[in-house]
């Protein structure tokens, strides 16, 4: 029986190691591999298929002189007669493409006009090269354009629009003509690049990773950046490594700061953020200003005239708000606590947070959005 118990128990190891139960980020969440990133791709082209809500060729040049080019190319000469069509609409064509891309795969490509088209939808994007940032051509977009909004008026004026009908997405609508040349396999060391910059971060990340392999393979060499060099004795290529040491799990490290968005009342508190033990009072100052109209008039027979003139009341309430203590180095939970035990609002907290860093009682930078 205690074999059998053994066995379950070592089993359960191999399944649940211990540290598993520990709440951290996967190193995969929280750092970039050198090398394995997006490009970002862009093209002009034209829409073509519109239904009268395309560019109106007068105040858009380019739309003429794309349209003239391209039906030059298909053997129509129109240099000298008069275009009068509003189904095309000159238009701006981005997409991503994804690391380790292969030639013949598809990506998603966004749609944007240009020129004065009042909506993108029922059109078909032409043929268009996609060019990465040396001008390389990488990818061909073409296809129906999805437009997630709608735009209708009348003759009176009445207008009504639904999101953004200048705008749409072609689903798998360009095909990759051109590879990202970059050979992982054959790398021997690379960096990792934190997301969120952090020393403390950085060497835990090396310390997992060492651990883990047995050996010194991980170094961080500053705030950002993590150097990974494959151990010679170890049974597979980068991309194995990479796939060993992704799922570890680290516990990243963030400072004492408080981020506060002032137009929407927004406040969000970092885990370390302290506070010496200070007193805190707040009250509320309303001020009430009201106007009566009033008749002034002369007495019978009298000389003058009769004017309307206003009698205004001031009142001036204040809250009497005894001084709440707010104990020091407490944790945040205690913290947010003793600060809504206040009674104040989101507003008001921003003041208070505002006048404990300014009296040095608060061990936390403040960011305002």
């Amino acid at each position: 029986m205690s074999r059998i118990i053994c066995a379950i128990l070592l089993s359960l190891y191999m399944v649940f190691p211990i540290g598993a139960a520990h709440a951290g980020s996967r190193l995969k969440d929280i750092v970039d591999i050198e090398g394995v990133r997006e490009n970002q791709l862009i093209g002009y082209g034209i829409v073509v298929g519109l239904n009268g809500s395309g560019d109106s060729l007068r105040n858009s040049p380019m739309t003429r002189q794309s349209l003239e080019a391209m039906l030059e190319r298909l053997g129509v000469n129109t240099r000298d007669e008069t275009l009068n069509t509003k189904n095309v609409a000159a238009v701006m064509v981005t997409a991503s493409l994804p690391a380790f891309s292969t030639a013949g795969s598809r990506i998603d490509v966004t749609v944007s006009a240009m020129g004065d088209a009042k909506s993108l939808e029922g059109g078909t994007l032409l043929v268009t090269p996609l060019m990465g940032a040396n001008g390389e051509v990488y990818a061909v977009g073409q296809g129906s354009v999805a437009v997630g909004g709608f735009a209708a008026s009348g003759d009176s004026g009445t207008a009504l629009v639904r999101n953004v009908p200048t705008n749409g997405r072609i689903p798998n609508g360009a095909l990759v003509e051109l590879e990202v040349p970059f050979e992982l396999n054959d790398q021997n060391k690379l960096r990792l690049s934190l997301r969120n910059p952090d020393f403390t971060t950085a060497t835990r990340i090396a310390a997992v990773i060492n651990a883990y392999l047995g050996t010194t393979a991980a170094l961080a060499t500053d705030p950002g950046t993590v150097s990974l060099a494959r151990p010679f004795e170890f049974p597979g290529g980068m991309s194995n490594l990479i796939a060993e040491i992704e799922r570890l799990e680290v516990d990243p490290d963030q400072p004492a700061r408080i981020i506060i968005n002032e137009t929407t009342g927004i406040i969000v508190m970092g885990e370390n953020v302290r506070v010496s033990k200070v007193a805190i009072a707040q009250g509320n100052l309303t001020i009430s200003v009201s106007e009566q109209p009033a008749v002034s008039q002369p007495n019978a027979f009298g000389e003058g005239e009769t004017v309307v003139v206003p009698q205004t009341d001031i009142v001036a309430n204040e809250d009497v708000a005894d001084l709440a203590i707010v104990g020091g180095s407490v944790p945040l939970d205690d913290l947010v606590n003793g600060l809504n035990a206040l009674g104040v609002s989101p507003r008001d907290m921003i003041s208070i947070l505002q006048a404990l860093k300014a009296s040095g009682a608060l061990q936390a930078d403040i960011e305002v959005m």
